[in-house]
This record gives C-alpha cells, structure tokens and sequence, in this order.
C-alpha cells in the first residue's frame, strides 16, 4: 500500500515544463521512426505481421487516429471515428506529413498552457463507449506515451525484417537534443 504521508511538490510551471518536453520528445522519436520505416526495403512496412494491427504502418496510423481523436476532445469537438483506427492503410508518405502537422499540433497548444490549462477537466465519450474524463495535462501525457508504446511495437516489426530500428528512447533525446544549450 502506498502511503499518502509524503506527497512532494513540484515547482510551478515543473508540470508545464515537463509537457512541453515530452511533446517535442514525441516529434523527434516520430521523425526517427518514420524516417527508419521509409528507409526499409520496398514493401517490408506493409508486409503483414503478427501484431494487433497487422503492418507498420497501420500501427503508426492507429497512434495518429488516437492523436487525432483526442485532439478533438481537447478542442470539444466530435471526432467521428467509429474506431481505433481507419480501415484501410494510408500511403507511409502522407501519413507521415500527418503525423508531423499533429505533432506540431500539440507542441503548439502546450506551449500555450498555464498550470491552470493543465488542471482543467475535459469529458469525452470513448470510442469503444462509456464516458471519459481526464485533465488536458492526462490527455497529453497519454498521447505522448500511447505513441510510444506503438512505436515499440514499430521497432518489434523492423527486427524481423531484420533492420534494427532507431533508439527512440528518453534519455538520447534528453541527452543529445533537449538539453543541449542549457
């Protein structure tokens, strides 16, 4: 049982600050991925594959959709997917121009944030039913770490090319992009 004695407290803005990382954290591992599945052998980014979703690229497009889904919950507005995904597979290419327009998407709004945008309650209904609530600040952090669990499974994919897939992970972009300069 985890005790309630000790709840630490972060300085204001840590909170902020901390999304507005991850939000670039994201469009960076997405530019790593993408340009690693475009840079594959002719059809081994479609090839089917036992995964949930079948290629890479269906997966990399089940992250944008749930992007998109609740970039619409942020924005109060309907989505009108009926699904996780899209039935049929885009062209790598285009959803690649997507994925970086929604990704500077996020970045953007972040930005914008105070800690009081962080805090504030957003309901939704889920796609699958039932109803949602999360703060902004929840919908990002799960947006960010959605899309990073996918692209695991992206990586998973290209070893069985065998291609070995970019290392995506926190600390090298901490390390090598981030905090460069500060």
């Amino acid at each position: 049982m985890i005790s309630d004695a000790f709840t630490p407290v972060a300085p204001a803005g840590a909170a902020r600050d901390t999304l507005k990382m991850l939000v670039r954290y994201k469009a960076w591992a997405n530019g790593l991925t993408f340009d690693s599945v475009m840079a594959l052998p002719a059809g081994e980014a479609l090839r089917a594959r036992q995964t949930r979703f079948g290629n890479m690229v269906h997966t990399l497009n089940h992250a944008y959709v749930i992007d998109d889904i609740f970039r619409h919950h942020l924005q109060g507005k309907k989505h009108g997917y009926t699904a996780r995904n899209t039935d049929h597979t885009p062209e790598l290419a285009d959803l690649w121009e997507a994925v970086q327009d929604m990704d500077r998407w996020y970045i953007g709004l972040v930005d914008t944030w105070t800690e009081h945008d962080l805090a504030t309650p957003v309901r939704f209904e889920f796609v699958g039913g039932g109803e949602g609530l999360m703060t902004q600040g929840d919908i990002v952090l799960h947006v960010v770490n959605h899309a990073t669990y996918h692209r695991g499974f992206v990586g998973d994919m290209m070893y069985q090319v065998p291609f070995t897939p970019p290392s995506n992970d926190l600390p090298v972009f901490l390390r090598d992009h981030y905090r460069q300069g500060r």
